[in-house]
């Protein structure tokens, strides 16, 4: 009650700063002139009166998935328009699949198709500024993490229509025998912790607009996925869209949106279904390159086994309470910790770290797995309610320094929706400590951030899990629980005997949970020919598979195994290696040139050669987001005021309030925290 006087009466003193002062605000962007050292935040679109210039250039987005086996080739058009008076530039960010390889992109514009080129980021930025800057129309792509792209539009003239069709590629494995294709379909509003103006710039991506809860949305998503699988498909389902399936045959099916009308594009596509009879078994797949061979390698797992003897435990749960986690995910999340921590047996012990903007501890030492204890931890959780940042990093921190018992395995189970900025440095600890504890990722909502749930659990040597749904959260725990206490394999090593194999990727296995196959990548030279052996522990006991090679392992049809071995080892640089950040940029440019994919230090551009524009007085345009399905509002760090704002000044007074409100606390952060470094 307390904490809440405080507040209330903080934001009556702003109100009354800014009734005595008069300012034009643009909540959520202080005039830069001022301070370049504002923290960045998403903000809602609030339009304004300037009717001349188009605020929502993308029209559409139609999404095309062809997926062969485990191998999906996906084809995503963006259709920008221009129906406003004035010529305008247009910005978007949009998400993808972390495991997904960007190696095409084509720009239309009337009968003029021009395919981009991959080039070094910085040149690709300067060739994109100088078409732009001479009225040509031009686009440009951008990584900014593993699961986000920025898209610039230069010089959509009024009546202009401009499609951008982008090529991807992406390995589909199965776990538990449910395969899933899963393709984002909006970023979620990240909470960005920046303190140094170089970080700033890595993260202007973060400072985009979103649609205010409810807003209408004037674009359109529709998705298609075409299924070969080889094998006769069962329990073809989506839980996140209403779909229609047309199967002439067993072993193929082609999927829509059921109502296309319905807007796809706030929330997860996901995919799921099981292949009748045994899943799709081990195998070796070889391309022939002009100048380089690849392969991949399919392990399919053991079956589990019960282990007899289990080591006393410890588990910390890690709940994110932030603003971005207030109402539907918080709720899941509840009822998803609740269900793990019921679950665990009374010689295990155990702790709950909330957090937020700050971080709280259930106890200074985890407490023994008894009734009174479990009850208290849940009671903790169910009082909490959703607001302010996501200081990930910190909850971290404070796991590892809760004192751990000898003789006792430790494992961190975060949960979060993960919209933060700064997954590298989440990254860097857990694989700087990794001998500390396992680490554990549960991803809740609807869009989650992907690349850190996904990334946690390959750090720290552990499994993701992905919850959507309250209805999922049991299931979740029990999976969570049967991985953890009955790893399937141990002490995997993978040998090849009469083939020379180079630049295998990952170069080492960690203990598989999970019933998701070993997938390995590299390349080879000479003769393909000799056995691949598998070798491992499994409850104890010695496991060995053995593979053959041979010559119809050989087909042109795997040419895309190139691109997920290139996309494998850039992430093993970017995310996992020892490596410094001068070697690792090299690196990784040198192979975002040589396969033509998009990196975090390559990005396609494509430019048409007529000038369109030659006054050279466009506008920029930000293409807003809307909000993830189930996220709340206060995920948004404000939003801003383009005119007069529908209502009176009353609510612009009040949102502008609690920005400045927002950015005076977190200027006062990042001295802290600039002190501290």
């Amino acid at each position: 009650m307390k904490r809440r006087n405080r507040q209330l009466c903080i934001i009556l003193a702003g109100l009354l700063i800014l009734m005595s002062c008069p300012v034009t605000v643009y909540a959520g962007r202080e005039e830069e002139e001022q301070e370049k050292d504002v923290t960045l935040a998403p903000y809602f679109l609030v339009e304004g009166t300037d009717s001349s210039t188009d605020s929502f250039p993308l029209k559409g987005t139609e999404v095309t998935a062809n997926v062969n086996g485990t191998i999906a080739e996906i084809h995503v058009t963006q259709r920008y328009a221009n129906e406003g008076e004035n010529p305008i530039n247009a910005k978007y960010v949009f998400p993808a699949s972390t495991r997904v390889v960007v190696h095409g992109m084509t720009m239309t514009v009337g009968n003029h198709m021009v395919r981009a080129q991959i080039k070094e980021k910085e040149e690709a930025k300067q060739v994109y500024e100088e078409a732009k800057s001479e009225g040509k129309n031009a686009s440009l792509l951008e990584e900014q993490r593993a699961n986000v792209f920025t898209m610039d539009v230069a010089n959509i003239m009024p009546g202009d229509e401009i499609a951008i069709e982008l090529t991807y590629t992406e390995l589909i494995e199965p776990e538990e025998g449910l395969y899933q294709f899963v393709f984002p379909t909006v970023v979620g509003p990240r909470y960005s912790g920046q303190v140094t103006e170089e970080e700033a710039e890595a993260d202007a991506w973060v400072e985009s607009p979103y649609l205010a809860e409810g807003a209408p949305v004037e674009s359109t998503y529709d998705i298609t996925v075409n299924l070969s699988t080889g094998v006769p498909i069962a329990d073809l389902a989506c839980g996140t869209h209403e779909i229609k399936v047309e199967q002439e045959q067993e072993t193929s099916a082609r999927v829509t949106l059921a109502d296309p009308k319905n807007f796809a594009g706030d929330r997860d596509f996901i995919l799921g279904y099981r292949l009748k009879g045994e899943v799709m078994n081990s195998g070796l797949m070889l391309y022939e390159g002009e100048k380089e061979n690849f392969f991949q390698l399919t392990v399919q797992p053991p079956e589990r086994y019960e282990p007899e003897d289990i080591l006393p435990r410890e588990y910390i749960f890690a709940l994110d309470v932030s603003g971005s986690m207030d109402g539907y995910a918080l709720d899941t999340a509840k009822k998803l910790i609740s269900s793990l921590v019921s679950g665990l047996r009374e010689t295990d012990r155990f702790n709950v770290i909330l957090f937020s903007d700050t971080v709280w501890t259930l106890a200074p030492n985890s407490l023994e797995a008894v009734k009174p204890n479990i009850e208290s931890a849940l009671q903790l959780i169910e009082d909490q309610k959703g607001g302010g940042g996501t200081e990930l990093l910190s909850a971290l921190l404070t796991a590892y320094h809760i004192p751990k018992e000898e003789d006792t395995a430790r494992t961190v189970v975060m949960i979060t929706d993960g919209y933060i900025s700064d997954e590298k440095e989440i990254f860097d600890h857990i694989r700087e400590n990794l001998g500390d504890a396992s680490y554990f990722a549960f991803g809740i909502g609807s869009s989650v951030n992907r690349y850190l749930i996904e990334g946690i659990a390959a750090a720290g040597m552990g499994e993701d899990f992905v919850v959507t749904e309250e209805s999922e959260a049991g299931e979740a725990a029990e999976r969570f629980r049967t991985y953890v206490e009955a790893p399937l394999l141990t002490d995997i090593q993978v040998e090849f005997d009469g083939m020379e194999v180079y630049g295998t990727e990952p170069s080492g296995i960690p203990a598989l949970y999970a019933s998701r196959p070993i997938v390995l990548y590299g390349k080879w030279r000479g003769e393909p020919g000799g056995t691949v052996r598998i070798t491992g522990k499994r409850g104890g006991e010695d496991f060995a598979e053995e593979i053959p090679v041979t010559e119809e392992c050989i087909s042109p049809e795997n040419e895309a195994i190139q691109y997920l071995w290139a996309r494998k080892r850039v992430e093993m640089l970017t995310d996992y290696s020892s490596k410094t950040g001068d070697q690792v940029k090299k690196e990784v440019t040198s192979i975002g040139l040589k396969y033509s994919m998009v990196t975090p230090y390559t990005s396609f551009v494509a430019v048409v050669e007529e000038i369109r524009n030659p006054e050279g007085d466009s506008k920029d345009v930000n293409q807003p987001n809307k909000l993830p399905f189930g996220v709340s509002g206060l995920a948004v760090g404000g939003g801003y005021m383009t005119g007069a704002e529908p209502g009176g000044m009353l609510p612009g007074l009040l949102l502008a309030a609690a920005i400045l409100l927002r950015t005076a606390y977190y200027r006062k952060r990042k001295q802290v925290r600039a002190g501290e470094k």
